[in-house]
């Protein structure tokens, strides 16, 4: 049996679609994979040569790549011809999971304007904040947002177009209206070190940061999964191919005729459904939303490349997802470890068939080693994962599955060559096997830098390496155990809420007088978000109008489930620094 470094070798050698070279990216050598498309809209123009196999479904509705590029051609000449979008322009996307923010995000990066994620649950105030930080010149969105950023929009000058609206906004493009039917992909000249992408992460001062990535940085990330989808198959099961994967990158085609209608019809699959035939590809489902990088970047655009289908849902249920695992043949589970348990737990687990699962896992958070165990032991197809990526990773890092991570459940895998790994002391040198240090990361997948954040760049990024700001370690054969985190950040099922910011926002209410803002274990969530507060004396403060009030400034997951009062100042150390470890054990105390 060959060992894991001849396996890695066989699948990145010269030749092979993995193959590894040298390139310069932004003054820093780097890793590349040499056969990389140069830009997304190359990477979407695969999907033409596909048109009539089934990309998305959504319900009811079933859209062939055919429809869907179709629409995404509308856009963009929409985008140039009505909203005179030019390259690197941004254009901000905010709604549910619907296959129009698959298509707005195609269309915006395709024509060389830059795709900006808002979070669906942000509120005005945050929605106001990112518009103003990012300069958007369009916001494309829902009813729900849309009625929140009325106001922000109209006071910014910043137009709106409106999908799938449930009543009439004045001076709001309807998408079913305003779309060019018909029109052609405008003409674009695209480099694969042009801005393509705003995430938006949390912030530890108060606000969320724009975190810019490249179409190469994008399309690495994506050959990065690929790669190790290839080396784990044919590490965990060498008779297998080598060349195999779910997430590689295919090269562009095209069909000079796509599918122009919408189909809700979904008679034949479901008779090849209902057949009980293994599907020939991988089919994921969306659990986890677009505007976070996993939810873009390894499940939709892997999808996108590779010519899959990928089952939307309106909301997270977990009986809805056991329907849809079982109807659509689901191969690929990818969430955080909350949706797993909630899966596991749910009282029609044994109604529905999940035979035809393959990974079960994600990220966003540790998985406890019994869900590992438990998810290991009830799916009958297939077995647990877990990845640890970043928002300035592009969703890419170590990975564990199959035989190893059973073998080792605290691990989080290890990754492929593309990416340098390193434990580093606080000096930054570099620290041998075993020893605890900060994880640092290194590959062309890397984002680019915080938007109009330079500083902020250069706190987390030196020479090409990123500072993850979370301690672990790395073992003899290249395992990462992350072990704690450096940030002051609490994961809150897979979402990332920064103390900072919500103590913010609590100090704008009068009756505050100090707060800290920390983590309580979670048994479904991981984490939940706690405070403890020191009411202003003369002033009457509960919790129940602490968190109303937090509700109107603050997306609803940042806002604190467990809130403590107190009248007495909170203990601080020597050097002033609230010490929240105590206060977090005192609440603790008290729940035994």
């Amino acid at each position: 049996m060959p060992s894991y470094d001849e396996v890695v070798a066989s699948v990145t050698g010269v030749g092979s679609r993995f193959e590894i070279a040298g390139a310069e990216i932004s003054g820093i050598q780097q890793k590349v994979f040499k056969h990389a498309p140069p830009s997304l809209r190359d990477l979407f123009d695969g999907a033409r040569g596909r048109p009539d196999e089934t990309f998305l479904v959504f319900e009811d509705e079933r859209w062939t790549f055919g429809e869907v590029m179709t629409q995404v051609d509308e856009l963009a000449a929409t985008l140039v011809e009505v909203h005179g979008i030019s390259p690197r322009d941004r254009v901000a996307v905010a709604m549910r999971n619907y296959p129009e923010w698959i298509i707005s995000f195609a269309a915006i990066t395709s024509i060389g304007a830059i795709s900006v994620s808002f979070n669906a649950w942000w509120v005005t105030e945050e929605i106001d904040y990112a518009l103003g930080d990012c300069g958007a010149s369009l916001l494309i969105a829902d009813t729900e947002r849309i009625e929140r950023a009325l106001e922000p929009t109209r006071s910014r000058g910043v137009a709106l177009l409106g999908v799938r609206l449930e009543r009439e906004f004045p001076d709001v493009d309807d998408w079913d209206d305003v779309l060019l039917r018909g029109a052609s992909m405008p003409r674009v000249e695209l480099h694969s070190d042009d801005d393509a992408t705003i995430l938006y992460t949390s912030g530890t001062t108060g606000h969320p940061k724009g975190a810019v990535s490249s179409h190469g940085a994008i399309i690495q990330s994506l050959m990065a999964f690929g790669c190790r989808t290839a080396v784990a198959t044919a590490w965990e099961k060498p008779d297998r191919a080598v060349e195999s994967g779910s997430n590689s990158v295919s090269n562009p085609s095209r069909s000079d005729s796509p599918s122009r209608t919408r189909s809700t019809d979904s008679t034949a699959e479901s008779a090849e459904v209902t057949a009980g035939r293994q599907p020939a590809k991988p089919v994921f489902i969306l659990i986890v939303p677009l505007f976070h990088v996993t939810g873009c970047v390894p499940v939709m655009l892997s999808c996108f490349s590779s010519g899959l289908k990928l089952v939307m849902m309106y909301r997270w249920d977990p009986e809805r997802a056991l329907q849809l695992i079982e109807r659509e043949r689901v191969t690929q589970f990818v969430g955080v470890p909350t949706q797993s348990w909630d899966l596991l737990e749910s009282p029609a687990f044994d109604k529905y068939d999940t035979s035809t699962m393959q990974k079960i896992g994600g990220g966003g958070a540790p998985a406890p080693p019994k869900l590992v165990k438990r998810v290991d032991e009830s799916f009958s197809g297939g077995g647990p994962t877990i990845g640890y990526g970043m928002t300035e990773t592009n969703a890419y890092g170590p990975q564990n599955s199959g035989p190893d991570y059973l073998a080792r459940p605290t691990s989080t895998g290890r990754a492929t060559p593309v990416m340098d790994i390193e434990v580093r002391d606080p000096l930054g040198k570099g620290l041998p096997a075993g020893e605890l240090g900060e994880i640092c990361f290194k590959g062309p997948m890397l984002f680019r830098g915080y938007w109009n954040l330079p500083e902020a760049t250069a706190e987390i990024m030196n020479e090409g390496w990123l500072h993850t700001g979370d301690i672990g370690r790395m073992d003899a054969e290249g395992f990462v155990y992350v072990e704690d985190r450096a940030k002051d950040m609490i994961l809150r099922g897979g979402e990332n809420v920064y103390s900072a910011e919500v103590e913010a926002a609590i100090y704008e209410h009068p009756s505050v007088y100090e707060a800290a803002v920390y983590a309580l274990p979670h048994e479904r969530l991981g984490e939940e978000v706690a405070a403890t507060i020191c009411v202003r004396s003369g002033h009457a403060l509960t919790a129940e109008d602490l968190t109303e009030y937090l509700g109107r400034h603050l997306a609803n997951f940042k806002v604190p489930t467990a809130v403590i009062m107190v009248d007495e100042a909170l203990p601080r150390n020597a050097a002033g620094k609230i010490l929240k470890k105590d206060l977090r054990e005192t609440v603790l105390e008290s729940r035994k």
